[in-house]
């Protein structure tokens, strides 16, 4: 094992390179002063980053995206809290498969879930409403958010919960004052990812988003189909930078290693 320690290094190494370099070259890209993709560059421009703040399209989808994602985090942490709870500490018939359900979004591609979406948007006549869409979202980053509230939840000491109940607070005041304070990290860090998978979402969004509730990532596909600058590039550049700073903030909150078992 000792003398793979370096060989197994360079090797990790290695891959995080392989998947870090087109998001940087993207980064590196969006500072370029031409009207085309260059690298190297000769020099380094905010004039891209500019004309994105004042594209009408690009804004007016930001905060679409912004919207939906706050939206769909929150209904979904909403939904995923009562069902960690019910989960975890109640047996009853149907358990296992109220728990696949919520989580059967993870193993269904987007693209069936978009078709299917779109097909039933159709059929309620909800196709192009804001409401459904975040509906959609919220189908989505259920999972996530449901197994970060599920690791909190496992091993949950309630000695503090059965104290307070025996000296005669109601159910709901020892949920308010000790169930979710204590697993609060695990709610925080579920709505926030939520958040960023609703955030970047596009493949089941490009099936149900309308003229007026096209999202960011959409926008982006669809520029994307039409012409290829320096322009996407910047925008790439700034989703990145969004994301970035959600994870960090998920790792201060909850730490990412929890994040990544949660998810397992």
């Amino acid at each position: 094992m000792r003398n793979n320690g370096p060989i197994a290094l360079a090797f990790n190494a290695l891959v995080i390179a392989f998947m870090l370099a087109p998001l940087l070259v993207v980064c590196v890209v969006a500072f370029t002063p031409h009207n085309t993709l260059t690298l190297p560059t000769t020099s380094f421009s905010l004039r891209w980053f500019r004309a994105v703040f004042v594209h009408p399209d690009f804004v007016a989808s930001f905060w679409n995206s912004l919207r939906l994602a706050l939206c769909s985090a929150t209904l979904a942490t909403v939904l995923a809290v009562p069902a960690a709870i019910a989960i975890t500490r109640y047996r009853f018939p149907g358990r296992d498969f109220l728990n696949g359900l919520f989580l059967s979004p993870l193993i269904i591609p987007h693209l069936v879930l978009g078709v299917a979406m779109l097909r039933m948007f159709a059929l309620v006549g909800g196709t192009g409403s804001f409401g459904w869409l975040v509906l959609a979202h919220t189908v989505i980053v259920t999972p996530y958010t449901l197994r970060l509230v599920l690791a909190a939840l496992v091993g949950f000491d309630r000695s503090a919960e059965q104290a307070a109940l025996s000296l005669g607070a109601s159910q709901a005041t020892v949920f308010r004052r000790i169930t979710l304070p204590m697993i609060l990290p695990g709610v925080t860090g579920g709505w926030m990812l939520g958040f960023i998978n609703s955030f970047d979402e596009v493949t089941m969004s490009i099936f149900v988003t309308a003229p007026s509730t096209v999202t960011l990532p959409v926008r982006m596909y669809m520029y994307a189909t039409e012409s290829i600058d320096p322009l996407m590039a910047a925008v790439s550049a700034l989703m990145i930078a969004v994301t970035a700073c959600a994870m960090l903030l998920l790792d201060r909150v909850y730490g990412l290693d929890r994040v990544l078992v949660g998810r397992a």
